[in-house]
């Protein structure tokens, strides 16, 4: 779906306090050099512990990369109402607690009221949900989001590319993520078949 002038396409990217704060800031970044993509950004308070620890980066860094940022708190944001036109929404990376809240459709903060709005509204809601391993009530957290329309993507690393960098395994999931959107990117290569290694 191509986005017009008057019409850009909207995303909406939330942060949890989960591992993997990269995943969310390497979205941002790509999603905001992308024309006609807009994007509204919710960290949570968790989250800007986690994006220092990880990437050194203050909550202000990352909010810089989006053009509209929500406090989690404001449930009266726009993103809490279905009429407030979205393509979707993307949780990254996506902790055990907020894929609770939304399994349970909680709605206890901006995050979890949005990605509710995401599924009732039967628009795109990706989880990259990070923990390891799962037990029993993360599996059926998971198993109600994917019945509910969601789609749980844990940023797995896929070594058949040959990674030469940590960067270069996060952009190959962060483009997986991009293209269940439809949306154009050179971020990382696509597979073009194995190669023959039988001589013939």
């Amino acid at each position: 779906m191509a986005a017009s002038k008057d019409k850009p396409r909207r995303l909406v990217v939330a942060i949890t306090g989960a591992t993997g704060a990269i995943y969310g800031v390497r979205l941002l970044q790509q999603l905001g050099a992308t024309p006609g993509v807009e994007t509204h950004l919710v960290v949570s308070d968790a989250a800007s512990l986690t994006l220092h620890q990880e990437a050194g980066m203050q909550r202000r860094d990352v909010e810089a990369l989006a053009h509209v940022v929500h406090r989690n708190r404001d449930v009266g944001a726009s993103i809490a109402s279905g009429s407030f036109q979205t393509d979707g929404m993307v949780i990254a990376p996506c902790s055990m607690k907020t894929l609770a809240s939304v399994a349970h459709a909680l709605s206890d903060n901006l995050i979890a009221r949005a990605a509710d709005v995401t599924l009732k509204e039967r628009r795109r809601l990706v989880l990259m949900v990070r923990e390891t391993p799962f037990n029993l009530a993360h599996l059926r957290n998971m198993t109600a989001v994917t019945e509910m329309g969601g789609i749980v993507f844990p940023p797995l690393p896929s070594f058949y590319h040959k990674p030469a960098s940590i960067d270069e395994m996060v952009d190959h999931t962060v483009a997986r993520v991009i293209d269940l959107f439809g949306i154009e990117h050179a971020l990382a290569p696509r597979w073009a078949g194995m190669k023959d290694v039988s001589g013939n």
